[in-house]
């Protein structure tokens, strides 16, 4: 076992739908600079150099299926996802915990709270992840 990585998946959220959920959650989860429920918000950032990675890789492979506006969309992915899934662990709070599976009382809360603050730094990043992933769209 080497600890490297060899596929991505994320079963909570296969079902038919866009691409740009796919892309969205795995930045979300891959290129956020802390856990989901962390619970000091001030280190949930965006880490661009791993935005950067993984978009290589992922439009490396994906973009000969994807059209112009998919690629340019990209980064929306990311805002929908965060902000859903902030508004579902709100909401799992508020209806007594009971989707989401919780390891310690406000768990959900935490986790909304963290995936707004992510929120928040994907807006700050938004402009240039757009620009990132249209480089792509250039070579189509």
């Amino acid at each position: 076992v080497t600890g490297e990585a060899v596929c991505v998946i994320d079963l909570d959220t296969v079902m038919p739908g866009s691409v740009l959920y796919d892309y969205g959650d795995a930045i979300r989860f891959g290129a956020a600079t802390a856990p989901e429920d962390e619970k000091d918000v001030s280190k949930m950032g965006v880490d661009m150099d791993l935005f950067k990675k993984f978009t290589d890789g992922f439009l490396s492979e994906v973009a000969p299926v994807l059209t112009k506006e998919e690629i340019h969309l990209l980064p929306l992915g990311v805002k929908v996802i965060t902000c859903e899934l902030a508004m579902r662990f709100l909401t799992d709070y508020i209806d007594g915990d009971e989707y989401f599976k919780i390891k310690y009382p406000d768990h959900n809360l935490v986790r909304a709270r963290a995936q707004m603050k992510l929120l928040t730094e994907v807006e700050k990043h938004y402009d240039e992840m757009t620009e990132y992933v249209d480089k792509f769209i250039a070579n189509k």
